[in-house]
């Protein structure tokens, strides 16, 4: 196989298998339809690998992510470890993958799908068309910065230290990923901090403004605090195209954005690393809904993200655009014939379980093909 693709998959706890074997299929079926060839390699991560092994994620695994041309990740996360110390919760698996592969750009789509206009949280004419992408930066920011910890003072109380620390090259990078991004949409970007507050914030605009008027003087570029921009998502979200921020505002500003589309189960991501020699990019896809324990095992999950995160994989590491597009139509339509899962059920809707929409969306593709 050695034209085959190597592609490293790793579902990860909670509802994150019950998905993944939604993809597998899928995956299957390309493979005897489309041509599709996939070298794929399964591993543990998070509360699994904590369970087999004692680690969020093993070297070894890390080492198989770095030589795959994509990772499809699942989801970490499980109360039954929130007693342990920081570094061995399951969430520090995909904290490593991105430091350690320098997965530093974030590609957040939120588009609403027409089928789901009535369970946007906002009012139909507000978010009708809503097509934005938010690009974060992965590697750097609070979440890496220097120092950081849990102290105990002189007095006995403790004090707890985050360092929110950003580069001139940190910056550029992520900024020409929006940049390249914007002139294949509609060639608008925003760049969101808080430079009234922060020096960080204040160095992010200098650097995204500079590089524009280097590089990408051709592309309409805004700047947008942080508060502001949370404010106006939820007002006029139409005005955006693309948005560039660091890794905190990121965070929040994609969840906030989910909402937009119905559910967090709808969104997928994308997370790309620098050039390589070869000319590819190591990238981690994953959906953003989380694991959520609380439904895990139910067969009640919303598969649609992560085999939207598979889309986009075959759309950004294995070039292959028209098999993207194929699935996205294809959940598109799915959506349309009514079919729902319980996160995003309205009135007059079927509602259906994991496997049930996976298989609807496979029937769906085999019509189109």
């Amino acid at each position: 196989m050695s034209d085959a693709h190597k592609l490293l998959v790793l579902a990860g706890d909670g509802i994150g298998p019950e998905v993944m074997r939604e993809v597998a299929r899928i995956v299957h079926w390309m493979s005897a339809h489309r041509g599709l060839k996939l070298e794929i390699t399964e591993e543990l991560v998070g509360a699994a690998s904590l369970a087999a092994h004692g680690v969020p994620i093993r070297d070894e695994v890390i080492e198989l992510a770095r030589q795959s041309d994509a990772v499809l990740f699942g989801s970490v996360g499980d109360p039954a470890w929130s007693h342990v110390g920081f570094d061995k919760r399951p969430e520090v698996a995909i904290l490593k993958l991105r430091k350690e592969l320098e997965l530093f750009a974030n590609l957040r789509p939120a588009k609403l799908f027409d089928a789901l206009i009535d369970a946007s949280a906002l009012k139909p004419e507000v978010v009708r068309g809503l097509d934005l992408m938010i690009v974060r930066e992965t590697v750097g920011g609070i979440y890496f910065g220097e120092p950081r910890g849990i102290e105990t003072l002189p007095d006995g109380s403790r004090r707890g230290i985050n360092t929110e620390v950003y580069t001139t090259s940190e910056i550029e990078r992520v900024a020409r990923v929006a940049f390249d991004l914007a002139r294949k949409r509609d060639n608008r970007v925003c760049s969101v901090e808080k430079c009234n507050v922060m020096e960080s914030g204040l160095l992010w605009k200098e650097v995204v403004t500079d590089i524009h008027k280097r590089e990408y003087s051709d592309v309409q570029l805004s700047h947008m605090l942080a508060d502001n921009c949370a404010m106006q998502l939820v007002r006029d979200p139409n005005q955006f195209d693309v948005i560039v921020t660091g890794n905190l505002f990121g965070d929040i500003l994609s969840d906030l954005a989910s909402m937009l589309t119905g559910s967090l189960g709808m969104l997928p991501s994308a997370t790309l690393g620098p050039a390589r020699a070869d000319g590819k990019r190591n990238a981690l896809y994953e959906p953003i809904h989380g694991s959520a324990p609380d439904i895990a095992g139910k067969g009640i999950a919303n598969p649609l993200a992560q085999i939207l995160s598979f889309a986009m994989l075959l759309r950004y590491s294995l070039n292959r655009g028209e098999d993207a597009d194929l699935i996205e139509t294809a959940v598109s339509n799915v959506l349309a014939s009514g079919l729902r899962t319980g996160d995003i059920m309205s009135p007059g809707m079927a509602r259906v379980g994991t496997e049930m929409m996976g298989q609807a969306v496979l029937r769906e593709m085999e019509k189109l093909a």
